[in-house]
């Protein structure tokens, strides 16, 4: 079995690259075009737990309606958490309006060409230094994502599980990075994991490392990585309160910055607590009717089922939060729960209104 070649995956990758809108071509075929910092750092956080076919039209809308990073910065964080709305992980939104603010304030618009200096950004962690550094700036580092953990994993016969080899992945990825055209050979070994090294049925046969791949020698293409069982996330239930005033105006709240949803807009709700049975705190005193069914959500550490209880209510009473109607919605961060009580209520109740 031979030592993976970077420059055999270099031709691979010239050949065969991913066309996606934030990246530019290999080197032999971009004519001295260079990647925008900024179009691979929006990618990068837009890409953290999230797939690149959902990625791409909150990529495009972004640039859209904030071509430049002193656009976006410019912008209100309500306007950017609205545009953000259903891509999830909203931290990621409120960090990515902060950081481009710090870069815009303190570096003048120009991102940091260090891994070291592009860590020190808002939101900018390990990975998504180095992706910036070694894809915008062509340094010599290495990011390794699911995609490349997996190819290291098949091509040395990393056997211990998930996410305990993490380290020693993240140290093959690092030695196996050439010193000529890093961004590419990355984005190459990227590539590879997402069309050919894929999860589950690996298409072995046209892999330009298969001579190299250990697992492939063995016969163990399927059954690496190993990863340990994930625990049972835990169960959540709440009762979501919708409350229409008299000319049809729903009450929206905004959840606090911290925690999940942090700052997002929300159908006021009790408590989400790890509880049998369904705590009814309801915000006023109002003919609270309860509708049939449940609304089911999943976050990445658990699960949440909410029921839904409407009334009508004296808009006057004090209550935190602002009256929306239906069809102006969209003009908010609302985030996927949200939207999933809306058409819950929508479903029996109708727009705008609450059971007589």
């Amino acid at each position: 079995m031979n030592t993976p070649d970077p420059a055999i995956l270099l031709k691979w990758y010239d050949r065969h690259a991913r066309r996606l809108p934030w990246r530019v071509p290999p080197a032999r075929s971009r004519k001295g075009e260079r990647a925008d910092p900024y179009h691979v750092w929006l990618s990068e956080v837009m890409l953290q737990q999230t797939t690149v076919a959902a990625v791409r039209p909150y990529f495009q809308k972004f640039l859209e309606r904030w071509p430049r990073i002193h656009d976006l910065a410019a912008a209100e964080l309500d306007e950017v958490l609205t545009v953000w709305a259903g891509l999830g992980y909203y931290a990621r939104a409120r960090n990515l309006h902060k950081c481009a603010t710090i870069v815009v304030a303190e570096h003048g618009g120009l991102f940091p060409d260090t891994e070291d200096g592009l860590r020190a950004l808002p939101g900018i962690g390990p990975y998504t230094a180095a992706a910036i550094a070694s894809i915008a700036f062509d340094c010599h580092a290495t990011p390794v994502d699911g995609n490349i953990e997996r190819v290291m994993s098949r091509l040395y016969v990393v056997e211990t599980p998930m996410p305990a080899s993490k380290t020693a992945l993240r140290e093959l990825a690092a030695d196996l990075t050439p010193a000529s055209r890093p961004g590419d050979y990355v984005q190459a070994v990227m590539d590879l994991g997402a069309t050919v090294c894929i999860p589950r049925s690996p298409r072995c046969a046209i892999c330009p490392w298969r001579g190299s791949c250990g697992a492939f020698a063995i016969g163990m293409t399927d059954v690496l990585p190993r990863r340990t069982p994930k625990p049972e996330r835990p169960l959540r239930r709440a009762v979501a309160y919708w409350m229409v005033r008299g000319d049809g105006a729903v009450l929206l709240r905004r959840r606090p910055e911290s925690g999940l949803l942090g700052g997002m807009m929300e159908v006021p709700s009790g408590p989400w607590e790890e509880i049998e049975i369904f705590r009814d705190a309801a915000p006023v005193k109002a003919d609270w009717v309860e509708l049939p069914g449940l609304v089911e959500h999943g976050f990445t550490h658990l699960r949440l089922e909410l029921k839904v209880k409407a009334a009508r209510v004296d808009g006057r009473s004090k209550s935190d939060g602002v009256w929306v109607f239906v069809e102006n919605f969209d003009e908010y961060a609302l985030p996927t729960l949200t939207r999933k009580v809306v058409r819950h209520v929508l479903s029996h109740v109708g727009k705008g209104v609450a059971p007589s």
